[in-house]
């Protein structure tokens, strides 16, 4: 499929951040992949390409100002970008402590990779989407509303997201730039994996379970959506969770 579309996609070597990368390969797009494994990183682009996938892969740490000008610069290259997904997440200390004796100092990396981060790849990268009247992916998290003992470094960190996304909304509607916030749901991932270390969590669907739901998003028009807190995992899409 021949198609001018265009996508940068964070935390994109492994768990959700492929699947959404591989997604958006058969629907044509030109990708851009960003995770801080280069090793994994260079194995998804080289899955990707198999796939007749038209891929960049540039390994680094979105919370580094320097990595974050380099994807801006690739981005540069194509003049403008229709769909960024801030997926690079940081769960924070394993086993998770709780909020009352969380270290101060891994909390501002929780702060800085999940919240931080993605606003700055948008600051960044605001002129790019809004030629393409393009689309802007925070992935957030069940955690955000939770409560849950243990969660609430993350939980905090991806409630912030959630109102940074409906922030944006708001403020870049005028400018053509769709922003949502999705919840993908619980999922069997390293970083799952990571927040019940020793524990069996096989109960868990694969990421590939949230593809009908991206099949379904990208498909709607913004004005449908926009500002939005979705549920990937949801009996019904399109109500505000």
């Amino acid at each position: 499929m021949v198609t001018s579309r265009r996508a940068l996609v964070t935390g994109a070597s492994r768990g959700l951040g492929a699947t959404i990368a591989r997604f958006l390969a058969g629907e044509g797009y030109e990708i851009l992949i960003t995770a801080r494994g280069e090793a994994e990183l260079t194995a998804a682009a080289d899955a990707l390409r198999r796939l007749d996938a038209r891929v960049v892969a540039l390994a680094g740490d979105v919370t580094d100002p320097a990595h974050r000008d380099r994807l801006s610069r690739a981005v540069a290259g194509w003049g403008g970008l229709d769909l960024l997904v801030n997926n690079a997440s940081e769960l924070g200390p394993s086993p998770l402590p709780a909020l009352a004796d969380y270290p101060l100092a891994e909390l501002r990396r929780v702060l800085e990779t999940n919240v931080v981060a993605p606003l700055a790849l948008v600051q960044a990268l605001r002129g790019a989407l809004a030629r393409a009247r393009g689309w802007v992916v925070n992935v957030s998290s069940d955690a955000a509303r939770g409560g849950y003992p243990g969660w609430g470094g993350y939980g905090a960190s991806k409630a912030a997201l959630d109102l940074v996304s409906l922030t944006l909304a708001n403020e870049l509607a005028d400018e053509g730039i769709c922003v949502v916030s999705v919840d993908p749901g619980d999922l069997r991932t390293a970083m799952h994996q990571a927040a019940f270390p020793g524990e069996d969590i096989s109960d868990r669907p694969l990421p590939e379970v949230t593809v009908p739901f991206w099949a379904w998003l990208f498909h709607q028009e913004p004005t449908a959506v926009r500002g939005q807190r979705l549920q990937a995992q949801a009996e019904l899409w399109g109500v505000r969770g």
